[in-house]
């Protein structure tokens, strides 16, 4: 009996313990999570760098900014320029056509005689030829489809005629020329195609 009355009061003594030990540890804990005295001067240089460094930024974003809307400016002028003088070399190239065109006019309307006929004619075929090699130096290809099978890709059919020397659905004649610009179509040849001379029979008993 002795024994157990030891322990029942030795056992309050040992909670006393426990509580004190866990109020030091609070304690301490309190006195860590306290923060550590820093000088105010320390607390104003670093403040004065954060604000030195948040300028720095900003006016890289500002420089950053005012570049790219001048690079955007100047594509936007290059785009529009393009636009405009995109014509430019081909309009040059066709100058010397115009040329020979005016002359051959002011010829004809000085009152040329009936012999000077054939070098009108000559001067016609010769801007002609110039045209010509204009369009070829821009990959400006005629489309003149005579006796080949019609195409509706490049091809504009404006009649069928009968016809006993071509095969059918072959053009025959060509109203007015078509023309290709990088083999892409600019304006379909206006063609007549061929059709068979007589309707194809056929036997219903087949």
């Amino acid at each position: 009996m002795s024994d157990e009355k030891e322990s029942k009061l030795a056992e309050p003594e040992e909670a006393a313990e426990v509580l004190d030990g866990i109020g030091e540890s609070e304690e301490n804990a309190v006195v860590e999570s306290e923060p550590a005295n820093v000088p105010p001067e320390l607390l104003a240089a670093e403040l004065e760098e954060a604000r030195k460094e948040a300028r720095d930024n900003w006016e890289k974003m500002l420089r950053t900014q005012a570049e790219l809307e001048n690079l955007r400016r100047r594509t936007q002028k290059d785009l529009q320029d393009a636009h405009k003088f995109a014509l430019e070399k081909f309009s040059r190239e066709l100058l010397p056509v115009l040329d020979s065109l005016e002359l051959g006019i002011e010829a004809a309307a000085s009152g040329a005689a009936e012999s000077d006929t054939v070098k009108l004619r000559e001067g016609a075929e010769l801007t002609l030829r110039q045209f010509r090699s204009v369009l070829e130096k821009f990959n400006i290809e005629s489309v003149d489809p005579i006796g080949e099978v019609f195409n509706p890709e490049f091809h504009q059919a404006m009649a069928m005629e009968p016809s006993a020397e071509s095969e059918a659905n072959t053009v025959i004649r060509v109203f007015q020329k078509g023309y290709l610009l990088n083999q892409r179509l600019l304006r379909p040849a206006m063609v007549v195609v061929a059709c068979a001379a007589e309707p194809v029979k056929i036997d219903e008993q087949a």
